[in-house]
């Protein structure tokens, strides 16, 4: 599974990647985690507001912190 997190850097966009990383490596979810941080990349998925998170190509979340239990669907459904 190939998870973008869109962000510039702040503080909410680390804590969404290390929320992911976590809950991947509970549930056993195999994930190839990438950090997207050039504002015209983030732009290029529609994304005005960050964290962003794109799954396989497709933009899942947009600003703020996803909840736990947001994550866990992802990568159950995934």
């Amino acid at each position: 599974m190939d998870i973008q997190v869109l962000g510039t850097g702040c503080s909410n966009c680390k804590t969404t990647i290390a929320l992911i990383e976590q809950i991947a490596k509970a549930q056993g979810v195999p994930v190839t985690l990438s950090k997207v941080e050039e504002l015209r990349d983030i732009m290029g998925f529609g994304v005005m507001s960050t964290p962003g998170v794109v799954i396989n190509g497709k933009v899942v979340h947009a600003g703020g912190i996803p909840s736990r239990d947001k994550i866990e669907q992802w990568l159950a459904a995934a």
